[in-house]
C-alpha cells in the first residue's frame, strides 16, 4: 500500500495557512460577502484560503492536480487536491464557530478518483481531524499529538442518534417522507450540518448521519476520515464514494438501515 505521510503532512501545512487566513476574518466587522450564481454566499476569506492553499500546491506538488469550490479544476493527471476552502461559509458570515477548511487528496483508480488523504480543521472550534489510506482516522492539534478515532457500536437505529443540516433538498427528492420516519425512529437528532456530523460519526458521538445534496469538495476529506475509523460513506442509493451528489454516513453497523429508511424501504 502507498505510503501517504508526506501527503498528510502537506495536509496539515495547508491546513494551518488557511486557519491562519480564515481565523484573521472572521467576525471582522468589515468581511466582504458576495452572491455566487447558486445563491449561496462567498467571501473574501473563501477566495483568499483557497488561492493560499493553490499556491502552496503549485509549489510544493506541481504536477497535481487541484479542484477548488471557488476557482474550479487546474491541472489533470491521476492526482488530485480536492479544497472547500470554508465549509460552512453561512456560519462564518454570521459568526457561528462551526465551519472549517476541508483538504482532500484523491487518486486515480478502478472506478474513479477515491480520497486517500483528508484534513478537516476547524480552528475556531480548536478542532481538527485526519485520515491516510490504510493508516487510520485521527484527531488532535498535531500529527504528534493526537486520538485514533473509532466509530461507535450501536446496533439498533432505536439507540441511535441522527445528525444532519435541514429539512431543505430533501423533498426536492421525494425522499421527506422516508428522512421524517427516520427521525421518528432513532434516539435522537440534531441539526448540526456541514463537517461535524460526519466527524462526530468518526469519533463516535453520533451514529448516522445524510445530506441530500452536496458537492465532491464537501464530501472527499468527510469520507476518508469516517472510512478510516470504521464507518461507511456512500450516497444516498447505497454507492459507496464521493460522486453522488449526496450523502449518508454511518458506524457501518446502521447503514443498510439508514439507506433503507432514506429510500422508503421502511
Amino acid at each position: 500500500m502507498p505510503d501517504y505521510h508526506d501527503d498528510l503532512r502537506l495536509a496539515h501545512v495547508l491546513a494551518d495557512a488557511a486557519d491562519a487566513q480564515t481565523m484573521d476574518r472572521f467576525k471582522a466587522l468589515d468581511l466582504k460577502v458576495e452572491t455566487k450564481p447558486d445563491m449561496t454566499p462567498v467571501t473574501e476569506a473563501d477566495k483568499a484560503a483557497e488561492e493560499l492553499i493553490r499556491g502552496h500546491l503549485k509549489r510544493g506538488r506541481p504536477r497535481d492536480a487541484v479542484l477548488g469550490e471557488e476557482y474550479g479544476l487546474e491541472g489533470s493527471g491521476p492526482r488530485r487536491w480536492v479544497i472547500d476552502p470554508i465549509d460552512g461559509t453561512k456560519n462564518y458570515v454570521r459568526g457561528v464557530p462551526v465551519w472549517a477548511t476541508l483538504i482532500a487528496l484523491m487518486e486515480a483508480g478502478e472506478g474513479g478518483f477515491r480520497p486517500v488523504v483528508g484534513v478537516v480543521s476547524a480552528p475556531a472550534l480548536g478542532r481538527r481531524w485526519w485520515a491516510a489510506k490504510g493508516g487510520g482516522a485521527y484527531t488532535g492539534r498535531s500529527l504528534t499529538s493526537a486520538t485514533r478515532l473509532k466509530v461507535s457500536k450501536v446496533p439498533r437505529i432505536a439507540d441511535s442518534s441522527f445528525a444532519y443540516s435541514s429539512l431543505t433538498g430533501w423533498e426536492a427528492q421525494g425522499r421527506l417522507d422516508g428522512f421524517m420516519d427516520l427521525t421518528r425512529a432513532c434516539w435522537r437528532t440534531r441539526g448540526y450540518g456541514d463537517f461535524w456530523p460526519y466527524m462526530m460519526v468518526a469519533e463516535g458521538s453520533v451514529d448516522i448521519c445524510a445530506e441530500p445534496e452536496l458537492s465532491l469538495w464537501d464530501m472527499a476529506a468527510n469520507a476518508i476520515i469516517v472510512e478510516e475509523a470504521g464507518g461507511s460513506f456512500t450516497s444516498l442509493d447505497g454507492v459507496r464514494g464521493v460522486e453522488g451528489g449526496n450523502a449518508a454516513a454511518s458506524n457501518g453497523l446502521l447503514h443498510d438501515e439508514l439507506l433503507g429508511y432514506l429510500n422508503q424501504r421502511y
